[in-house]
């Protein structure tokens, strides 16, 4: 695994590749991609390291994009903090909320808040589990039998066909 670090002087570099046991308290960021992107300047906790796929996976390296796909919720739940960037409008009707691979972003962390676009705060796991029980159309969130989890991802949209396996390795402890 490899971070984005940032330094004393507020310069970010990507750190070498990680073994498991040398990974340090890190944010994790969750989004859709679209033409608005959070940048690294946007992450503000005190937190040194951070994960963002689109600058720590090298998507031209197959072997490195498969370890990627297949770390995936080990990474979301192991990180300290994990932010979701919402970048259309409406909370509740986010593509991100719709979207398969997103759905082991939503599950995995233990900790995250969700920001809008203008950067605003719009809420924290805590006051989000009834809206998580609600869009996953599921029992308690401490229920995940194997039929609620094969149910999560029915209506959830896709840019790839793929997409739909690779978001319930995780899920499934594959």
């Amino acid at each position: 695994m490899q971070l984005l670090e940032r330094d004393d002087t507020g310069g970010i570099r990507l750190t070498e590749d990680l073994p498991n046991n040398k990974i340090l308290p890190y944010a994790i960021l969750s989004h859709t991609w679209g033409d608005e992107e959070v940048l690294f300047r946007d992450l503000r906790d005190g937190l040194r390291f951070f994960w963002v796929d689109t600058c720590c996976i090298d998507m031209s390296n197959s072997v490195e994009l498969q370890e990627a796909i297949n770390s995936m919720f080990c990474w979301y739940r192991n990180a300290t903090r994990c932010y979701t960037y919402l970048a259309d409008p409406a909370f509740r009707a986010s593509r991100w909320f719709t979207h398969g691979w997103t759905l082991q972003e939503l599950i995995a962390p233990t900790s995250f808040e969700f920001f809008s676009r203008e950067e605003v705060r719009l809420v924290d796991r805590t006051i989000l589990e009834q809206a998580i029980h609600d869009i996953l159309r599921r029992a308690p969130l401490s229920d995940f039998s194997l039929d609620g989890r094969m149910a999560w991802i029915e209506k959830r949209t896709k840019t790839r066909e793929e997409e739909m396996a690779y978001s319930l390795f995780g899920i499934f402890d594959v």
